[in-house]
């Protein structure tokens, strides 16, 4: 496959990579690898033949070539998910890594189109509950149909922009923070991502990612974990961010010690690491992880700017119940607007503290008045 990369991004990697740059640039003109994850409940074991496994994930698969989604039964029913082999790592992180209560509360704050939504659900198998969010109004829609194909009914999904969860304090032992970025680790899947690229459109992103982390920090517990992830090489939207969260908010950098053979690079941050993932050393797409903890040494993030906020009020369960069949849900209503449903056997014990917390999320129940 031949692609023409920008010039300001091969000066920049030239510095990066260092003698590995003309085996990373060629791998970026190979086509990309194909892999898949596997809905564990649905599926014992991969339907197709010639795969092999992902090193980093017990459920995920290369595939030797591409199947036809849109005529398989199995990917409608929610037997798999087409994910990309390197993003599957949040796997071996939130089981190796991350130290979460018995029932967590975790939040996947840009979830769409499903990936990493499914696969959290797939680890806490029912327990908990799973916040997927996604801002984008058509993307919530895919996100909310690929999570409802999964099975997995301690799921919601909502539609709210990062700086809403800031009123959510403490209430998160896990966020997931798959950060829109500059997309070099696309490049050779998505031509249209390097045609998007500039220096600038860069910059602009690690700017943005500090937005969204200062947005939802306060919403993390003390001790919980916030694993951030981006689809770029860029080190100002990767390890610089989180160098600056370590010093800004006094987030704890931990250190990730994966295995030699995974051929996954070690990116020093303070005391801690990430991982990056360069096409040239695994078999994905470029990649980068770092997981951060809240701890005592905690600091102050200045506040980000707020929209207006819509106003939420609760309504008697008698109310609205019949509509429903008498379903056990807790309803509340957006002024001028819809009605929102949260099914009661998901709440957890926050959930009574104040029903305004909850009041914001989008999920599958909407019934309009």
């Amino acid at each position: 496959m031949a692609v023409e990369l920008p010039e300001q991004f091969i000066q920049r990697l030239q510095g990066q990579m260092g003698t590995s740059m003309l085996k990373f640039v060629d791998a970026l003109r190979q086509d990309p690898v194909m892999s898949v994850r596997l809905n564990a409940q649905k599926l014992a074991g991969p339907p197709w033949e010639g795969v092999e496994a992902v090193p980093w994930c017990p459920t995920g698969y290369y595939l030797p070539q591409k199947p036809v989604y849109t005529l398989d039964p199995l990917f409608h029913a929610g037997c798999y998910y087409p994910q990309e082999a390197s993003s599957m790592v949040l796997d071996w992180l939130v089981r190796q890594v991350c130290d979460l209560p018995e029932q967590p509360v975790v939040l996947d704050l840009c979830g769409a189109p499903g990936g990493k939504s499914t696969l959290l659900a797939s680890f806490l198998v029912g327990k908990g509950l799973l916040v997927a969010n996604e801002v984008i109004k058509s993307r919530a829609t895919i996100l909310a149909e690929n999570v409802s194909k999964w099975g997995f009914a301690n799921c919601v999904v909502t539609r709210s922009d990062p700086s809403k969860f800031a009123d959510l304090t403490s209430m998160f032992d896990l966020m997931v923070v798959d950060a829109p970025c500059s997309g070099e680790g696309m490049f050779r899947k998505d031509e249209r991502a390097i045609e998007e690229w500039s220096a600038a459109n860069a910059e602009m992103c690690a700017l943005r990612q500090q937005r969204i982390l200062t947005d939802v920090w306060p919403a993390l517990k003390q001790e919980g974990y916030l694993i951030y992830s981006t689809c770029t090489f860029n080190p100002s939207e990767n390890e610089e961010n989180m160098a600056w969260m370590a010093n800004e908010a006094g987030a704890e950098v931990l250190a990730l010690d994966v295995p030699e053979q995974w051929g996954v690079e070690n990116i020093p941050i303070g005391a801690g690491n990430g991982l990056a993932f360069y096409p040239h050393k695994v078999r994905g797409e470029g990649f980068f992880v770092a997981v951060l903890r809240k701890t005592a040494a905690e600091k102050a993030l200045p506040s980000a700017k707020r929209r207006d906020k819509k106003t939420f009020k609760s309504r008697p369960h008698q109310e609205v119940a019949t509509l429903l069949n008498d379903a056990p849900f807790w309803f509340f209503q957006e002024e001028r607007d819809g009605w929102n449903a949260f099914p009661k056997h998901l709440a957890l014990n926050w959930l009574y503290f104040s029903s305004l917390w909850m009041s914001f999320l989008m999920v599958w129940y909407w019934v309009n008045p």
